[in-house]
């Protein structure tokens, strides 16, 4: 069965787009999903631009009608770790969608999407990744050499992108996630519901603060390179 691969701008996609082989393509909604054979693997590639409702719709068009057995995310993130840095990838264990709960005392109160507290009560927060998916890929990359370092955590979602050092001080403190983005957690949402396993791979191209916007600039096809080449070494075990 084939893997699902989005990925959100065009820098992400071009890391991936060239090397694939057998390659046909058709338009769906505001995407072009790319079929084809990358390093021996059917492939489903689709740029899905920014943005959860964006990733959303061509998740679900991956999973339904393209059929495809696992969903990947590739692309850049803002990093939030203090430890980490510009060119250090996060693949997540938990995505949470940070802009998705209650608004009372002047600022969000986070809860789980489609639910409140009063409608449709839950305790959950976030979703995880299949544990059996994450260690098949924790063993793949366990002796893989990169520029940076490979860690796995919380991943953060919202459709914002963060340019703000005291915003950033604040989801590290309410999440104590690794990296922030547009796209996973609605991947995550969208892959549950059809009980599909899920993966994100983030390369860190700023670090979510006042320069971010500079940084990402100066490092955004150097960090999609290396979420590519993280991707394609882990198509054996998706």
């Amino acid at each position: 069965m084939t893997i699902g691969l989005i990925c959100a701008i065009p820098q992400e996609l071009d890391a991936l787009l060239g090397d694939l082989s057998e390659t046909h393509s058709e338009a769906r909604a505001h995407t072009r999903f790319v079929t084809g054979v990358l390093d021996g693997h059917d492939v489903v590639l689709a740029g899905s631009g920014m943005g959860k409702v964006n990733a959303a719709i061509v998740t679900t068009l991956l999973a339904d009608r393209f059929g495809c057995r696992t969903i990947v995310f590739s692309g850049v993130a803002g990093g939030l770790d203090p430890a980490l840095s510009i060119g250090d990838v996060v693949v997540a264990d938990r995505i949470v969608q940070h802009d998705a709960g209650v608004l009372e005392n002047e600022k969000i109160r986070p809860y789980q999407p489609g639910h409140a507290p009063i409608i449709n009560e839950t305790d959950r927060l976030g979703y995880p990744v299949d544990p059996e998916l994450l260690g098949r890929v924790k063993g793949r990359l366990a002796d893989m050499a990169v520029p940076g370092q490979i860690v796995y955590g919380t991943v953060l979602t919202g459709d914002q992108y963060l340019n703000c050092d005291s915003t950033r001080e604040w989801l590290l403190a309410e999440f104590g996630g690794k990296a922030i983005e547009m796209e996973g957690g609605a991947v995550a949402q969208v892959c549950e519901a059809f009980g599909l396993p899920w993966l994100v791979i983030r390369a860190l191209s700023d670090l979510a603060g006042g320069n971010s916007l500079f940084d990402f600039t100066a490092f955004v096809d150097q960090a999609s390179a290396t979420s590519a080449t993280i991707l394609r070494h882990l198509l054996p075990v998706l």
